[in-house]
């Protein structure tokens, strides 16, 4: 079988991953102690040596997206809605690293007890997807539905890819939060309560789930712009529209276009194109197979040897699943570097430093979640984690 082809590198590939940049200097990042050298050739040894110090106090949570070398010392790996559930689920642990970015840093403060500790190695790790629905836009948004009518028919939905202060918003009106391994059973949960559904941050997700799922028409989906006055809507297409999608998307699964399915086909006879939830809905309607993280790793390990695939998310995992099945030829879907440049922000030396410090008796980069936005974005949380 052949082995992985990496995609050919961007001009800005390198740079995302930090590549050639003073790591000590980055933005939104806090480092007191001395940051080790990426080049430190004891790296390992000493990630090791200060996790086996820290003993059952530690939990080390990673994304599936993050690089090898962190994933490596994960106690579990997992999508962010198993994770999430991890991090509920070890009320024993006093430090829970987070290998991820902010948003889930802060759902894992949330779901924690008061005396466990959050930590994010880097504080630059963000989400440029949750970054894109601020909760003063979303609060004009809710205006917007209440002049129009329909706000107390309207159930505000967030997926897990936003802020705390989203979560509280959708958290204060009864609604709830969803990743996509169960936007589906969340979604049809808040149409048992309403007659519309306001969907943040991600439209992708929320138009997929809605209309390959749920079987809703696209012309049941509109689009919220908070750039615009009143989202670029009137108050008749409010009326009409069941799913409300707000302006957003992630920034990696927006590269993947219908001609990158297309040229696949062409390339690799009988390829299986799988693609996770998030990509643009042409994509995911020409797609063979779509899926959470969870389930594209699933659907691999179930595939028959000798079989072909296209994945069509971040190239940490792909390349990683490649390396994990020699026996089928695995493809990136685009032909150029896709990573999360901002999860790739967790690198070892973040790791080593942050696990070190911690060793030390000192707490980095903790996230904290006030109690007043936890206590109402909690609530959306936790529908989340008991839906059937």
């Amino acid at each position: 079988m052949s082995t992985f082809t990496e995609p050919a590198p961007t001009a800005t590939a390198l740079l995302l991953l930090g590549k050639g940049s003073d790591a000590a200097s980055e933005k939104g990042v806090d480092c007191p102690g001395e940051l080790p050298a990426p080049s430190d050739p004891d790296l390992v040894a000493r990630a090791r040596a200060a996790k086996e110090a820290l003993g059952d106090r530690l939990f080390i949570l990673g994304h599936h997206y993050q690089r090898d070398e962190v994933i490596q010392f994960a106690d579990v790996t997992g999508d962010s809605f198993k994770l999430a559930q991890q991090a509920a689920a070890r009320p024993e642990a006093e430090f829970i690293v987070f290998c991820g970015v902010h948003f889930m840093a802060e759902s894992a403060d949330i779901l924690t007890t008061d005396d466990q500790k959050v930590i994010l190695p880097d504080m630059a790790a963000g989400c440029s997807m949750a970054d894109m629905a601020a909760a003063v836009q979303v609060e004009d948004c809710w205006e917007a539905l209440t002049e129009a009518g329909v706000a107390d028919v309207t159930v505000p939905m967030t997926y897990m890819n936003s802020t705390a202060a989203i979560k509280a918003f959708v958290g204060k009106r009864d609604g709830v939060v969803c990743t996509s391994s169960n936007a589906e059973r969340a979604l049809n949960w808040a149409f048992e309560r309403g007659e519309k559904v306001l969907f943040l941050p991600d439209q992708h997700l929320g138009r997929n789930t809605a209309v390959r799922d749920l079987g809703l028409s696209l012309e049941d989906c509109v689009v919220y712009n908070p750039h615009k006055p009143n989202g670029g809507l009137t108050k008749q297409q409010l009326r009409d529209a069941k799913m409300i999608l707000w302006r957003g998307h992630c920034s990696v699964h927006g590269r993947f276009t219908l001609d990158s399915v297309r040229d696949v086909r062409e390339r690799v006879p009988g390829v299986n194109v799988l693609v996770h939830p998030e990509c643009s809905h042409d994509v995911v309607s020409a797609a063979d197979y779509v899926g959470s993280t969870e389930y594209i790793i699933k659907a691999l390990d179930a595939a028959e040897p000798g079989s072909a695939w296209a994945i069509g998310t971040e190239l940490n995992l792909v390349r990683r699943l490649a390396n994990r099945h020699a026996d089928k030829q695995v493809t990136f879907l685009d032909k150029t570097v896709c990573y999360c440049s901002t999860m790739n922000r967790i690198d070892l030396p973040h790791l080593v430093w942050a696990l070190e410090e911690l060793v030390a008796g000192r707490v980095p980069n903790q996230i904290t979640v006030d109690a007043e936005t936890a206590r109402h974005a909690s609530f959306a949380l936790d529908r989340m984690l008991a839906l059937p």
